[in-house]
């Protein structure tokens, strides 16, 4: 007898349909699984016939064959035991469902029967979606990942049993309810806010202005001056997410199985922080699976890198074509995977070894030979990539102290933040990006006209910073975002200014 039934597989957080088809014929028992099947879905063959068996069902024991088509295409992960259970157990008879067609199955089974979580639901669905699926059954535990997916009928089981029960239609069983992305939205008590922060009113105004448009932000300053605890500080005032950006950002982390089963859905911008012994695997994704990395899973969010001259230097180069981009490509034998990689770069740095240099209060001992060798691990490529380059000094005794004065509370920077985001979400409304940052040169040449006096100190400028034609659009593109925090429909001399005036420090350090 043979039976078919529908599943779903994923090339990075593509997905594509999968058809399950199990087949019995006469013969020494014996079970096979063809089309690809990686060592995972050779050992579901166990996992499978003791479910079958635990469940009170019976497993054929004849000549089993079950393919995974197309059979072209690799196939990976364990999510394939409930399809071939439900595919086996239609074959014998156990399950008489004349709608199976409607059905599509995504689960890992253990030994009793239960259906395991599994990652990757989330693009799965939407893919189902995509292709006209009416009626999905994932694993209970990923339930609340499918609650935002609409136009779709998604029933969470609990193990094998609860499906034949649904099929067979000898019980009933309600779709898993829909949520509504805006309920999560909440605003939370920051014990990073800005107002903890004394002074810096310099390096806060930057980072607003880097969160408003999505911009790479690079500090440099002596080691005390702060620049962690800003860095920390930045998830406070970034925007908020849009429900399509919540989608991208909950696609990699599902994949990544980093996903929080108990949301269901990244409503937070992510914030990745990771080590300076971190590998270029670990930063740009790979391995045997090609999972995504670091960069990847900062995607709509940061990626905060602590004293960038401790990285790997050939570690930090691979962020050149991604910063560029915007999506990394992991190739491989099998298949070649793209990974979404638009992430907010924000980097620390001291100025020297000794981290003393150009200090007010504290003297530097390096020599020149060693802050220039210092310096020359950020490479001057990837240094014209980052848009806005600040200094952190030292603060004031009186400042620190002083407690008459109140900061500025993140809240409030948030809400102007959030007004400009929200004016560039209008502006690129037809377009794939929500930001300034990811400006074409084509919107450019749109949204970023110069009158006469701003092309005069926009010139000045290129020629005594011995500039870029990178770091001139990059310098547009902040000029955009500080006019539009400003509420201007254009860019003025002031916005101009202000954003040539973040590009100086590369010339002053003398990176390489």
């Amino acid at each position: 007898m043979l039976a078919k039934v529908k599943s779903l597989g994923l090339v990075g957080i593509q997905g594509y349909e999968v058809r399950v088809e199990a087949d019995l014929n006469n013969g020494l028992p014996k079970f096979d699984i063809v089309g690809l099947p990686d060592a995972s879905i050779k050992e579901s063959k166990e996992r499978i016939r003791s479910a079958i068996k635990n469940s009170n069902f019976k497993f054929p024991i004849t000549k089993v064959t079950v393919n995974l088509a197309p059979a072209d295409v690799k196939k990976e992960g364990p999510i394939y035991d409930l399809p071939i259970a439900v595919a086996l157990l239609v074959c014998t008879e156990e399950i008489v469902c004349e709608n199976l067609k409607d059905f599509t199955f995504i689960g890992e089974l253990s030994l009793d029967g239960s259906i395991q979580k599994v990652a990757g639901v989330l693009p799965s669905l939407i893919t189902a979606r995509k292709l006209g699926h009416k009626k999905v059954i994932i694993p209970k535990e990923n339930s609340l990942e499918a609650s935002f997916i609409d136009g779709i009928d998604v029933f969470g089981a609990s193990n094998l049993q609860e499906v034949v029960e649904l099929l067979n239609g000898t019980k009933t069983f309600e779709p898993v309810p829909k949520r509504k992305f805006a309920e999560l939205q909440t605003d939370d008590v920051q014990s990073n806010d800005f107002c903890y922060i004394r002074g810096q009113a310099q390096a806060k105004r930057a980072l607003e202005i880097a969160c408003a448009g999505g911009h790479n932000i690079l500090m440099i300053g002596p080691p005390g001056a702060g620049k962690t605890m800003l860095a920390r500080s930045i998830p406070t005032i970034m925007p908020d997410l849009t429900f399509d950006e919540a989608l991208e950002v909950t696609k990699i982390h599902s994949i990544a199985g980093t996903l929080d089963l108990n949301e269901g859905i990244v409503w937070q911008r992510p914030f990745r922080s990771p080590h300076h012994t971190t590998t270029i695997i670990a930063l740009t994704g790979g391995g045997r699976n090609a999972k995504p990395g670091e960069i990847s899973l900062a995607h709509h969010g940061v990626l905060f890198l602590d004293e960038l001259p401790e990285y790997n230097r050939h570690t930090i180069e691979t962020l050149r074509q991604p910063l560029e981009d915007g999506i990394i490509t992991i190739a491989r034998n099998t298949a070649t995977i793209e990974y979404p990689a638009s992430f907010m770069l924000v980097a620390s740095m001291n100025p020297c070894p000794c981290g003393n240099f150009g200090s007010r209060k504290r003297e530097c001992k390096c020599s020149p030979s060693n802050i220039a060798k210092y310096l020359g691990k950020i490479s001057g490529p990837l240094l014209d990539r980052i848009d806005l380059h600040i200094e952190v000094d030292d603060i004031a005794y009186e400042d620190l102290v002083a407690k008459d004065h109140l900061e500025e509370k993140s809240e409030k920077i948030k809400e102007r933040v959030n007004k400009a985001r929200n004016i560039q979400l209008q502006r690129y409304n037809n377009s794939k990006h929500f930001s300034n940052s990811k400006m074409t040169n084509a919107e450019m040449k749109k949204f970023c006209v110069l009158d006469k006096e701003c092309e005069d100190l926009m010139q000045q400028a290129f020629d005594s910073l011995a500039l870029s034609a990178r770091a001139y659009s990059r310098i547009l593109k902040v000029a955009r975002t500080i006019a539009d925090l400003e509420g201007e429909e254009n860019i003025k001399l002031e916005h101009l200014a202000e954003a040539i005036g973040y590009r100086s420090l590369d010339k002053k350090y003398q990176f390489r």
